[in-house]
């Protein structure tokens, strides 16, 4: 079995040769970039499987390198922030980015993290596209991992689609934010749960005709989200 290959963007020098030691002592291959624009390129060029990416870079700094991913690839994004402030968590989150953490963080944690991000059921680049389903409404297709949409299939990232496979499997059955974050991401959070809701709300931008008045990805005041909506594919 290939290894996997994971990018690290990090410009300090020694937080990314200690990254790519612990890295590589569990298992993956590695590649490193020290400033965004190599990161960017490195992203696009090389395949890496997933991206630990730093905020502050010199040059492209990592917002910008995760929205110009995210613009044509579904590769698993971390970011790495020193910046305690809680717009820039969430701004990560609405660019893409499946998950941050915060220095300083423990190995052990950082390690979790890139596990269960490896996890997920499977990328973008390796599903099935084909471009029309017969069949109305929302239909979700557990056998080649896509979504369809009156017998279209929705672009969604593997995250997006995890989730919309595991609450359209349990139709009327309410998740709370850490159920979701625990079965979906894979592992308990260390952090807030907004997570869930920033994808939660990309989901429904692609998923729903009306976002603010959604028909199948429902909320449950004080309680989580639910499915309500047609049968799987």
């Amino acid at each position: 079995m290939d290894k996997k290959r994971i990018l690290v963007v990090e410009d300090e020098r020694a937080i990314a040769d200690i990254l790519v030691f612990n890295l590589q002592r569990e298992g993956y291959d590695t590649l490193v970039a020290y400033d965004g624009t190599d990161g960017l390129a490195r992203a696009l060029g090389d395949a890496p499987d997933l991206i630990l990416l730093d905020v502050m870079l010199p040059g492209v700094d990592g917002f910008e390198v995760c929205r110009r991913v995210r613009e044509q690839k579904d590769t698993p994004i971390i970011m790495l922030t020193a910046r305690e402030e809680e717009t820039d968590k969430v701004m990560g989150l609405e660019l893409g980015a499946d998950d941050y953490i915060t220095k300083p963080f423990s190995m052990r944690e950082l390690m979790a993290r890139v596990k269960a991000n490896m996890r997920r059921t499977v990328s973008g680049e390796e599903r099935a596209r084909p471009p029309v389903q017969s069949g109305e409404g929302l239909r979700v297709s557990a056998e080649n991992g896509m979504a369809y949409k009156n017998g279209r299939a929705l672009e969604l990232s593997a995250r997006e689609f995890d989730i919309l496979h595991f609450l359209s499997a349990a139709p009327g059955r309410v998740f709370s934010r850490e159920e979701l974050m625990e079965q979906v991401w894979g592992y308990e959070y260390y952090g807030d749960l907004r997570a869930v809701d920033v994808a939660i709300r990309r989901l429904r931008e692609k998923v729903e005709d009306r976002p603010a008045s959604p028909r199948y990805i429902m909320t449950k005041r004080g309680m989580g989200y639910y499915f309500a909506g047609e049968e799987q594919a």
